[in-house]
């Protein structure tokens, strides 16, 4: 069978080319007898991917030296917690900006830390705040937001400038589809199973100023001392899943690092936001100037057809599309494994669609 385009917003789509490495190294990794899978943590040969991985990132990612790079688990979700668990004992209270589900689920899960302060609230208009808008606690121990909303499809168009606050940021669906600035950040987080790699892994950037703030009845699991201290292998860490995200990081090296992944990004989504402009059929909730490169969601005229649509877009080899329940309608995630020519499929798709139900 041949591989089909896979839409899905996460677990999703992981480049071929590494796929394909993965096969050919399962059973025997450069010639050390065994799979990565069965290797010890702590043996020669994973402390040789390990690190290998983190030069990597931390090349194509311009990472200052002043910040550690942790590879943990959990999922962003753990991070939820770990985020204010660290952090908010500075001064007991921290700055949320709300702009759709994952936002929502930040903001609840720091609330039983500590005093949270929403200092804006967009989560039901498709759009992030206006950047003059924003007005930060002056007693913040730090700032959070999430530069994409995954089920929303809703993406800042700027990083906000939070002064001598840390900035925190979900970056679970845009992180390596682009360039950024680390320094504006004091800690970064991301799920691997968008962008990254296979679920398992997370990953946290984090300004080295910000470890060791954790309160003695922090859980020593969601202390960042403890993993910073250890290299992230206080405990077993998904070796597997570690090991994968190196081999895409690498993909991104050869594939001209993260300058070169942000212009086809960039045109994968203008592509199929034109078809949907274009196409009385479709249409895009989110406002035009906050509209994700990474997610993209969209209605039928119909709301009728939009089983059929979802089973005859599998039909032809175009799968997961269908919306979250929250929102509805569809939802083409088009990370950067995601080549050009599934997003012409689709976009060749949904024309033909349209013609033969309008």
């Amino acid at each position: 069978m041949s591989r089909i385009y896979n839409f899905s917003a996460g677990p999703a789509t992981l480049p071929e080319a590494v796929l394909k490495q993965a096969q050919e190294e399962l059973l025997d990794w450069h010639g050390a007898g065994m799979s990565v899978m069965e290797m010890s943590h702590r043996g020669k040969e994973f402390m040789s991917i390990a690190e290998q991985a983190e030069t990597d990132l931390r090349e194509i990612m311009a990472i200052p030296e002043n910040y550690k790079v942790l590879f943990l688990q959990g999922g962003a979700s753990s991070q939820f917690a770990m985020v204010p668990l660290n952090l908010m004992g500075r001064t007991g209270k921290a700055d949320y900006i709300n702009t759709g589900s994952w936002s929502k689920k930040a903001i609840a899960e720091a609330r039983r830390y500590g005093e949270v302060n929403v200092i804006a609230d967009t989560s039901s208009d498709f759009r992030a705040p206006a950047e003059e808008a924003l007005r930060f606690s002056t007693d913040a121990a730090y700032v959070h937001y999430t530069p994409n909303e995954t089920i929303q499809g809703v993406a800042f168009p700027y990083v906000p400038d939070t002064g001598d606050i840390p900035l925190v940021a979900d970056m679970s669906s845009i992180i390596l589809s682009r360039p950024m600035d680390v320094s504006r950040f004091g800690i970064i987080y991301a799920g691997a199973q968008k962008n990254i790699g296979p679920a398992g892994l997370t990953l946290v950037i984090i300004r080295e100023d910000l470890i060791g703030q954790a309160p003695d009845s922090c859980p020593a699991m969601m202390n960042y001392k403890i993993h910073a201290d250890a290299d992230s292998m206080y405990n077993t860490p998904p070796t597997y899943a570690w090991y994968l995200a190196g081999l895409v990081f690498r993909w991104l090296k050869n594939n001209g690092g993260l300058e070169a992944m942000a212009i086809v990004n960039e045109r994968k989504a203008a592509a199929l936001y034109a078809a949907i402009d274009d196409l009385d059929f479709y249409a895009n909730p989110v406002d035009p100037a906050c509209r994700s490169r990474m997610n993209v969601p969209f209605t039928l005229a119909d709301a009728g057809l939009d089983a059929k649509f979802v089973e005859e877009a599998a039909q032809a080899g175009l799968k997961t599309l269908k919306g979250h329940r929250s929102v509805g309608g569809m939802r083409a995630s088009i990370y950067n494994a995601m080549p050009e020519a599934g997003v012409q499929a689709l976009i060749a798709f949904m024309k033909d669609f349209e013609k033969a139900n309008a």
